[in-house]
């Protein structure tokens, strides 16, 4: 069987909104890397967040592509991180955040450095920033390049919050919206698509020989790649309608193992596209 790149997003897909891990996706996602194909973890999520997952879900060696595209590491059980870093593309949020703060000056705002810290103005909840974050005043998130910016506006309403995105243009960045009022931004060009297929073409993998799974709108640029190569994509039940149908397919929600039963058809799916 010729190996198959799977690009498998954490949050609503591998991972319960808990962080209940199922043992079936563990399962499935061992079985298939024991028949040689290559799964790689896309995420939001900082490294030091994914690999947790990564860890939890048996795989051993390969790449984890993090902060959605920006940053990707190699995973290395040796080192205390679990992982070493291979690349972090960077950009100033200096014009970005100013644009945002102005037009939603009661949002909370966090910035990713190169080196993976997080640097915030207003308190995120727990899960949501990387392990190593700092409290800073809001003028001090404009210095230095970074990896990412993210934007919570818990009192928002999704819709008023996608519209003043949509008025601001945000046409220097890539952003990504949650299902809430959260708006993640990475240099123009970046996102989980763009770090994959930097991965795809390392491992001499056929672009349609290629599966993504996710859940999210930051998902949807990866199913567009696959979709576009030739291959499959795969959207999460509970994922937003838009996503559903920026995908090929759509499986069960994370609640019922949607990962599991995709990997566990794998054979079925390979023979159907030869």
């Amino acid at each position: 069987m010729e190996p198959w790149l799977i690009a498998i997003d954490i949050d609503g897909t591998l991972v319960h909104d808990d962080g209940f891990l199922s043992p079936a996706n563990v399962k499935e996602v061992q079985r298939v890397v024991e028949l040689g194909h290559h799964v790689v973890v896309a995420t939001g999520r900082a490294a030091a967040n994914a690999i947790p997952v990564v860890k939890d879900v048996g795989i051993e060696n390969g790449f984890v592509v993090c902060s959605n595209g920006a940053v990707t590491v190699e995973v290395d059980w040796n080192k205390p991180s679990g992982y070493h870093v291979r690349e972090v593309i960077a950009f100033d949020p200096q014009p970005v955040l100013s644009q945002l703060i102005q037009k939603l000056p009661e949002a909370h705002f966090a910035v990713e450095d190169i080196d993976g810290t997080y640097r915030f103005h207003k308190p995120f909840p727990a899960y949501a920033l990387g392990a190593k974050n700092v409290e800073t005043p809001l003028d001090q998130l404009m210095h230095g390049e970074v990896s990412r910016v993210v934007v919570l506006s818990p009192e928002q309403d999704v819709n008023d919050f996608l519209h003043i995105v949509n008025e601001i243009g945000l046409h220097s960045v890539s952003y990504a919206i949650g299902y809430t009022a959260w708006l993640d931004i990475a240099p123009q060009g970046v996102n989980k698509a763009s770090a994959l297929e930097q991965r795809r073409i390392a491992l001499n993998i056929p672009s349609n020989r290629v599966i993504t799974i996710g859940d999210g709108r930051n998902d949807i640029n990866m199913f567009e790649w696959a979709n576009a190569g030739g291959g499959l994509s795969f959207a999460m039940g509970q994922g937003p309608e838009e996503v559903k149908a920026a995908a090929s397919m759509v499986t069960s929600s994370v609640e019922d193992d949607g990962v599991a039963k995709v990997l566990a058809g794998l054979e079925g799916i390979i023979y159907s596209q030869n």
